[in-house]
């Protein structure tokens, strides 16, 4: 089992999680996080750190897309492994729906 990165994070990028990673297993794009799912140990830590609920278990229901998405995109982005600053508008889009259709970059961010 892994942790996924939802696109709930899409436009706010909270790095809470990032902060408490023992194995440092974030990547950074640009406005989102997410989770090498082959290095996450599944220790759980990053789940509750997050203040919008986009940390998932791979046990969830359509896990297999995020699962996915955070696979491919770490293999391109900047490893993170320190708490930085959220998205200016964080807070007016943390329950946006569809954001992953209408807001998702493949870009990357600048990592740390």
């Amino acid at each position: 089992m892994t942790f996924v990165v939802t696109d709930v994070c899409i436009k706010c990028k909270y790095t809470d999680c990032v902060e408490v990673c023992p194995v440092d297993c974030f990547y950074d794009g640009e406005n989102m996080l997410v989770i090498n799912p082959d290095e996450c140990i599944d220790c759980g830590v990053c789940e509750p750190e997050c203040p919008i609920d986009a940390i998932k278990p791979d046990s969830i229901p359509d896990a297999a897309k995020w699962v996915e998405l955070n696979r491919e995109y770490s293999a391109k982005w900047p490893n993170i492994n320190r708490k930085v600053d959220a998205m200016p508008d964080a807070e007016k889009f943390k329950d946006k729906k569809n954001k992953l259709e209408e807001d998702f970059s493949p870009n990357p961010g600048s990592g740390s």
